[in-house]
């Protein structure tokens, strides 16, 4: 830092940057420091001049740690209509506020968007992430008669029937998952819907852990609570972000390789955090997202869409509105 020349004593100080401030003296602000110095000096011009500096660097302080209002509700008051397909939408800001909804209290089935309560409730518990567990009879489904490449005797980790269950919608992941629970299936489904009236949820049911009964059911505005609470679980971010993996279930044989469902995580002008898709023909097509849209955090729910693209198509539509007019 350049100073005006003056010839009186100088007496140093420290000046210390701590990631969104600084710290004179006794002042601080905990985080990672780098030290730098100035000098401070009896002579009056120097005095007013680090004065000034000072109050500029607190600015700058105050204005990292207390960001406006403003600035981090990009999307207020945005004008017109997206014109979305999907029955039920909900998109909200960082900090809980509507940008836009649509019929956001009608309680419809969710389908596999159950999958991210599944997730939340196994990670709640505790139980064994690398204990091995296996595909039985029992997982098969009799409600949507949907098949699946685990077949019985398939053996994974907890952690990697999770994974695959939030990420590529495996129904018989999400099954053993609940099946081996402690306390069994009847346990695992009090410990849903009790996870669920801990977020609020008041108008959300769930009936199994795969979704594929039309007994699980919530609405836009409960389901945007449960991507909230989702948001803080390291492993849900991870397995509803990752595009592919590779599991090996079985013993003598090769590796089976997952996609995630949701196309729109290979579009690199998406800013994904987390998401899950889901479907069955009482429910229509469902997606729930946290997307960072012109670098402001948002929630979207979307619920009851028809055709298999039209979820996706909405999120370009609803992002294309937004940048419109944020």
């Amino acid at each position: 830092m350049l100073l005006p020349p003056c010839g009186h004593h100088r007496q140093r100080f420290d000046l210390i940057h701590i990631d969104h401030g600084y710290r004179w003296s006794n002042f601080s602000v905990s985080g990672n420091i780098l030290t730098n110095s100035f000098r401070y000096s009896n002579c009056p011009e120097i005095n007013t001049y680090m004065l000034k500096t000072i109050g500029f660097i607190f600015a700058v302080f105050l204005g990292a740690v207390f960001p406006s209002h403003a600035a981090a509700e990009h999307f207020n008051n945005l004008e017109g209509n997206p014109g979305l397909r999907s029955a039920s939408v909900l998109i909200i800001n960082a900090n809980g506020n509507i940008i836009y909804g649509k019929d956001i209290d009608t309680v419809r089935p969710i389908a596999s968007l159950t999958k991210m309560m599944t997730a939340m409730v196994i990670l709640d518990s505790g139980v064994d992430l690398d204990e091995k567990i296996t595909v039985t009879k029992a997982d098969r489904d009799l409600v949507q008669l949907t098949g699946s490449r685990l077949k019985y005797g398939a053996s994974l980790s907890r952690r990697d029937m999770l994974l695959i269950s939030v990420m590529a919608s495996e129904n018989r992941a999400a099954a053993v998952l609940g099946r081996t629970f402690p306390g069994g299936m009847d346990e695992f489904l009090k410990q849903m819907n009790a996870k669920a009236a801990q977020l609020g949820m008041s108008n959300s049911h769930f009936a199994d852990p795969a979704g594929l009964k039309v007994e699980n059911t919530s609405t836009a505005r409960d389901l945007i609570k449960m991507v909230t609470a989702a948001q803080n679980y390291p492993l849900i971010k991870l397995a509803s972000t990752t595009t592919r993996i590779e599991v090996r279930p079985y013993a003598n044989r090769g590796p089976l390789i997952y996609g995630n469902t949701n196309r729109l995580l290979k579009n690199s002008s998406w800013d994904i955090g987390l998401s899950k898709t889901g479907y069955i023909n009482e429910a229509g097509r469902c997606l729930v997202m946290r997307v960072k849209i012109a670098g402001e955090w948002v929630s979207i729910v979307l619920l009851n869409s028809f055709g298999k693209l039209t979820p996706f198509g909405d999120s370009n539509r609803l992002r294309k509105w937004m940048l419109s007019q944020g």
